[in-house]
């Protein structure tokens, strides 16, 4: 891998891991219809890193009440006196689901999972249900008013990100809006949900590439696609929650179908 490559890689990162799209599905076929190898998947988890960075850039105030609340929930012995204390400590169990998962199921989702037919495939149907769930929720909740259980539903929604081509955030805001969370809300509430995810997974895929020195990736072009990840990553965030702010989310289901089929054609036609 080359500075270009990681660089490329790193903008496509960012521009995707927020939009309901899959951010590990364009790095997946962007590198492929590039003609370019695929980055791998250490490489693609170790640059969310930098989306990480654009999360805590982007919400830091949000950050900082949730964890002053939790705080302040420890010190009072009640973790629910209050609604950001109720929100900062359901989102521990709620990350558990991916996690557990994500270390069972590791090899396979790094390997097999990858293939472009399941990717094209998980585009598509996660698409219909991103359809119907803009067509069957109520659209009028905050993230304040999530209780413990409508929490952990999300958190299970998020697992199914595990398999490339899903999406972190398209299946979480799928699932806040099943639960009846307005758009934006939806939006910020998967952001926040994924820290400890993408915080965790990102870590330990470094690690994995430090071990293997750095499997010819280079610690500045590492470096690189992170910087890259983070810069286009706050611009992302930004981005989707004014666009939900007065549209749906239909047309990235449209693109997802479209892109599903395009990579099915490649391959099959």
């Amino acid at each position: 891998m080359n500075s270009l490559h990681a660089l490329v890689l790193g903008l496509v990162q960012g521009l995707t891991e927020f939009l309901p799209i899959s951010s590990t599905a364009h790095l997946r076929v962007v590198p492929h219809f590039l003609g370019w190898d695929d980055p791998g998947a250490a490489f693609s988890a170790t640059i969310q890193l930098g989306t990480l960075f654009a999360v805590f850039a982007y919400f830091a105030a949000d950050i900082k009440e949730l964890v002053l609340a939790a705080l302040q929930g420890l010190w009072r012995r009640d973790l629910n006196h209050s609604p950001s204390c109720r929100l900062a400590w359901s989102i521990v169990p709620g990350t558990l689901p991916i996690g557990i998962l994500g270390l069972t199921f590791k090899d396979f989702i790094e390997t097999e999972a990858r293939g472009l037919p399941i990717i094209a495939s998980t585009l598509i149907v996660l698409a219909l249900f991103l359809m119907l769930a803009e067509r069957r929720g109520r659209r009028e909740l905050s993230m304040q008013d999530l209780g413990f259980w409508q929490i952990q539903i999300i958190g299970l929604c998020q697992a199914l990100a595990l398999v490339p081509g899903c999406s972190r955030s398209g299946s979480t805001i799928m699932g806040g809006l099943f639960i009846g969370l307005k758009r934006e809300e939806a939006a910020r509430f998967s952001f926040l949900l994924g820290l400890p995810a993408i915080g965790a997974s990102g870590l330990l895929e470094f690690l994995d590439l430090l071990e293997g020195g750095l499997a010819g990736t280079g610690l500045i072009n590492l470096g690189l696609g992170i910087l890259a990840a983070a810069v286009s990553g706050y611009l992302s965030i930004g981005l989707l929650l004014r666009f939900l702010q007065r549209h749906g989310t239909d047309s990235f289901s449209v693109y997802r179908i479209l892109l599903g089929g395009v990579i099915l054609y490649s391959i099959y036609g």
